[in-house]
């Protein structure tokens, strides 16, 4: 009975070609990334320009160098993931499921840092900065193997 259950809710899964997983992958990394880099310029409109330079100087290259030395690596392990999995898979494959797990812990760490004044927005800006900046870059790795996997 169970597997029959099973069997019959697995035809409305979500499915997608893996080629169109790794392209809402890219683009999910870059919607992100470009979400988390903005965010912080609403909180350094009150402060004074050098400290908003500051805080854009150190969360870019921050970013750079997060973007190419640990977000390239987890996006290209992804990929190499996404590969190997069925033609047709679940939309929800982009990531493994034990990743949702940490997604939403980082999520609820940075609600809750931006919600309380434990953290000034001057030091947290450069940090969301970096990681949206980070997360930016490291989509077009994503972006590129979608233009060179084959959709058949």
């Amino acid at each position: 009975m169970k597997q029959q259950i099973v069997r019959r809710l697995y035809k409305y899964r979500p499915a997608v070609h893996k080629r169109w997983l790794i392209l809402i992958s890219g683009l999910l990394w870059a919607g992100v990334g470009i979400f988390l880099s903005i965010l912080p310029w609403k909180w350094l409109r009150i402060y004074n320009w050098q400290t908003v330079l500051i805080a854009n100087i150190v969360g870019f290259t921050f970013g750079i160098i997060k973007g190419f030395f640990v977000f390239s690596k987890v996006s290209k392990q992804n990929i190499k993931r996404i590969l190997t999995l069925p033609d047709k898979v679940c939309v929800f494959a982009f990531q493994t499921w034990q990743s949702y797990g940490l997604i939403v812990l980082m999520m609820g760490t940075g609600i809750f840092l931006r919600s309380t004044s434990y953290v000034p927005k001057y030091l947290l800006a450069p940090v969301y900065i970096a990681v949206g900046s980070g997360l930016f870059i490291s989509s077009f790795r994503y972006l590129k193997k979608f233009r060179t996997v084959s959709a058949s």
